[in-house]
């Protein structure tokens, strides 16, 4: 259903203007808004605007709040169009605001079918746009095209059965005439795959399935006579990222099913814990590199694929990909072809203790019973990453000192049901293992079981340029800017303004719940505004008038 409020507003704030490919193509000429989940189709989250600086950082000030009607953890980033700012509300509710006040203009909320169950939170992490239509993946696996003027449905369309356990949490991204999705569900044994769209009727034009048939190449790293792979996961639940020029669109790839029980799957498990270059107009294969073969920790590759040419031509085509991995390794590929350039590890690893010169992992397995580095939940996760091409880092939101104790299980699969293979646990004696979902009222973790950090990587050496600690971990993902400016946030609740040069803390404020989306940047008038979401609401800041 759809709600419209004050429709004859909209028009002088320019709700139907229209987003069209070439828009898609040249946001950064236009670094006001705020048109993909990551900004860009290099996913970089890196803002061109400059009137914030690090000499008037300090005069932030809140400008509005919006408050979200739902208790579910918010997650989304919200797009930002010609003063327009569309955003999700979980489960699956779209919103139009004005983004310089934070007035509603309109929302349209879908309720799922009580067959959904995702995993870990009934959540959804934005929109895209093309044209004067919005595209919202929901939780029952549908996919559903919304008119960005007055908030009505456009279509609707199944993408798979929720009562399997397919679920959609991610933002869809657009390329060319398609919309391109991917599914969650990894934890119910379902069979992963990214599909598109057609983006006026809403039928399908492609799928690729993340594990092999029988017949395809990459179906023998399946081994035995089992029908493993048809409840391998591999599932999809982040939005990708697009380079035009080699017409290349990259996805991230979960963990294989069931996931602590790599003996009931035996083999590499393709396309799991792989990123996967795909032809934008057919989905065929164009390449593939995976991180971590045979998973038997949960490390899945689902991370923001950032494109970046960072100069190291002598080693590759010139065009990398940069990829902090939930496993804890710091990866740079080359994205024509997907060969590895370099590795090393961010952050504590124990599982293996390198990488070959192919980039495959020299795995080291725990004895039972002792802790594996880094924990079930990674070094790093969804939280998504940013480049800055002026300072030439990589910024990833980490988890430090974090591990788990692995218990495998034999597990039969049946349908709709959770189908893990096992149990991790805490190290600590009495201590948690996982955080919750999202932050407590009264926080239990400590910084026995692991902390979180801002960790600056330089991509042509690898080396630790600095590092910003925390004493709880984070699900915040960063945004850094054209004057050097670094924002992210913390289950603690901070909201933080770094030096991205230096990882000095230059302005923080309390909003009084975790951070759980990515910060963005955008203007209305001249004036530049960072958005985060902290607990239920959103919250804007700009400079003192």
């Amino acid at each position: 259903m759809a709600r419209i409020a004050l429709l004859l507003l909209l028009t002088p704030f320019g709700l139907h203007a229209q987003v069209s490919f070439e828009r898609l193509l040249n946001a950064d000429d236009e670094p006001h808004n705020w048109l993909t989940y990551s900004g860009t189709y290099a996913s970089t989250r890196y803002s061109l605007l400059d009137r914030i600086t690090p000499a008037n950082v300090g005069e932030l000030e809140l400008k509005w709040v919006f408050q979200a009607q739902s208790l579910e953890k918010f997650e989304s980033t919200p797009l930002v169009v010609d003063g327009i700012m569309y955003l999700t509300e979980a489960p699956n509710t779209a919103v139009a605001l004005d983004a310089a006040r934070g007035r509603v203009f309109w929302d349209y909320r879908h309720n799922p079918s009580n067959l959904s169950r995702p995993c870990c939170g009934r959540v959804n992490r934005g929109l895209a746009m093309l044209g004067d239509t919005l595209f919202m993946a929901t939780i029952d696996a549908q996919l559903v095209a919304i008119d960005a003027v007055n908030g009505q449905p456009v279509w609707r369309t199944a993408v798979a059965d929720p009562g399997a356990g397919y679920a959609m949490t991610l933002a869809p991204l657009v390329v060319k005439d398609k919309v391109i999705v991917g599914v969650a569900g990894g934890e119910f044994g379902i069979r992963g795959f990214v599909s598109a769209y057609d983006a006026e009727t809403g039928e399908e034009a492609w799928k690729f399935y993340t594990i092999p048939g029988p017949g395809e190449p990459g179906h023998e790293t399946w081994e035995g006579d089992t029908d493993a792979w048809q409840h391998g996961g591999a599932s999809v639940w982040l939005t990708g990222s697009y380079d035009p020029d080699l017409d290349q669109t990259y996805w991230g790839i979960g963990n294989p099913g069931p996931d602590w029980n790599p003996a009931q799957r035996p083999g590499d498990n393709l396309y799991s814990d792989a990123v996967v270059a795909l032809d934008p107009d057919t989905g065929e294969l164009q390449w593939y590199f995976q991180f971590t073969p045979n998973d038997d920790y949960d490390y899945d590759a689902v991370q923001i694929p950032v494109l970046a040419d960072i100069g190291l031509e002598t080693f590759s085509s010139g065009r990398q990909m940069l990829w902090a991995n939930r496993n804890g390794f710091f990866y740079v590929l080359d994205r024509t072809n997907g060969e590895f350039v370099r590795g090393e590890p961010f952050t504590e690893v124990n599982w293996a203790s390198g990488l070959s010169e192919s980039g495959r992992p020299i795995e080291t397995p725990q004895p039972p019973g002792e802790t594996t580095y880094p924990g079930v939940q990674g070094a790093t996760n969804w939280y998504s990453p940013s480049y800055s091409p002026r300072t030439g880092l990589f910024y990833v939101p980490a988890w430090e000192n974090y591990g788990s104790v692995f218990w495998p299980e034999e597990q039969e699969y049946q349908e709709g049901l959770r189908f893990l293979g096992g149990i991790p646990g805490t190290p600590i004696p009495g201590g948690p293992n996982v955080p919750s979902l999202r932050g407590d009222r009264i926080n239990n973790w400590t910084e026995a079981v692991g902390t979180g950090a801002v960790i600056a990587l330089d991509p042509v050496t690898g080396e630790h340029r600095w590092k910003y600690e925390m004493t709880d971990v984070t699900t915040s993902g960063i945004l850094t800017t054209a004057t050097d400016l670094l924002f992210t946030g913390g289950r603690e609740g901070y909201f933080h303004a770094l030096d991205a040069v230096t990882g000095d803390l230059l302005w923080r404020t309390n909003l009084g719940g975790d951070i759980a989306n990515g910060p963005i940047s955008y203007a209305v008038d001249g004036r530049q505004y960072v958005a985060v979401a902290a607990g239920n609401g959103l919250f804007v800041f700009g400079l003192r008038d």
